[in-house]
């Protein structure tokens, strides 16, 4: 990995600076690029919110190969972790590997690795075609991300989506307010209920909403028909001054656990972070950054590599807090938290 965050940094000049540590402080405001919106207080609200929950040493138990597998919308992991749908290499990260390399990096080496690899969406095209293509290609095993456009453009990409082979689409609705997209003039807005129930009906295949920070918001998801939400303020990159996910995450989970999937993103740097998601009631969780970092630094083996290096720090997380399985997680293994 050490190579690969070099080249990636070498590539990436002027847009990520591939840091020690990725908390969004070197790079806030740089939005096109990496950073965080305005201050970068969300961005960094999403690390720090994971670092302040640590974790209950056990080592007192028979657990030496904990089982990291799990399944989530009909979809088998190795591990309950997601490359989420991050796109526009050319204006976010330099432009030096072509949008269809990034993603068919994502979508192959998450597909190699056991995982899924999720597609972003934006403007110019070539954004969600590239994505679509690399699902295609790969027998469906992937998810494509859509944002919520006005109704022609999103019932077309939906429509596209389904052509890919893919069992599982997903709507960032946290984009509704992207800056880029501002800039780029298109229509792009939240959803009321009645009209994200129609969208999920029409969509026909299981369906994911993206951006969820509030019990209330998903409690509406849920009416709506969506099977799964992910807890996430979009990286940091829509609003600023929003709480770390980590911290919203354990209320939404108390009220939804068993009623929807529940995914989280946000700060997740590690096989660690990983787990903490876990404890704090995620079903699974998704990656950006680092998934970013790694494709843009090693292409598909990067993806791979990293995947590798997370599924390792999960296993040892696990052992280390006395956790047979990612679907078994016992109520104490964080220190002074919550297990919703």
């Amino acid at each position: 990995m050490k190579e690969i965050r070099k080249t990636a940094r070498d590539l990436m000049t002027g847009y990520c600076r591939v840091c020690p540590v990725c908390n969004g402080k070197a790079c806030a405001g740089e939005v096109p690029g990496m950073g965080g919106l305005g201050t970068g207080t969300a961005f960094m609200a999403n690390v720090q919110a994971l670092a302040d929950c640590t974790f209950n040493m056990r080592l007192v138990h028979d657990i030496t190969e904990p089982d990291t597998s799990t399944s989530l919308l009909g979809l088998k992991l190795s591990m309950p972790v997601m490359a989420a749908p991050i796109g526009g290499v050319s204006f976010n990260m330099g432009g030096k590997r072509s949008e269809e390399e990034y993603i068919t990096a994502i979508i192959d080496g998450c597909r190699q690795a056991g995982i899924i690899g999720c597609t972003g969406d934006g403007v110019p095209p070539f954004i969600h075609e590239a994505g679509f293509a690399a699902i295609t290609a790969a027998g469906g095993h992937g998810i494509p991300f859509i944002k919520p456009w006005e109704d022609a453009e999103l019932y077309d990409k939906l429509a596209k989506a389904r052509d890919t082979g893919a069992s599982v689409v997903g709507m960032d609705i946290d984009a509704a307010g992207l800056i880029t997209l501002r800039k780029m003039g298109r229509p792009v807005s939240p959803k009321p209920v009645a009209t994200l129930r129609e969208i999920i009906a029409r969509a026909g295949l299981k369906f994911i909403v993206k951006g969820v920070m509030t019990v209330e918001d998903a409690r509406l998801a849920a009416e709506a028909g969506a099977d799964a939400i992910v807890v996430s303020n979009h990286g940091g990159r829509v609003l600023d001054h929003t709480p770390g996910t980590a911290k919203v995450l354990p209320g939404i989970a108390k009220e939804m656990k068993g009623k929807i999937a529940i995914i989280a993103d946000g700060g997740i740097r590690s096989g660690g972070d990983v787990l903490k998601m876990l404890a704090l009631g995620a079903d699974a969780v998704m990656l950006g950054r680092p998934f970013s970092i790694a494709a843009m630094g090693g292409l598909t083996e990067g993806v791979t590599a990293y995947a590798q290096t997370l599924r390792t720090e999960l296993m040892q997380a696990m052992v280390m807090t006395g956790t047979r399985a990612v679907t078994q997680m016992p109520a104490n293994i964080l220190w002074n938290g919550f297990r919703a």
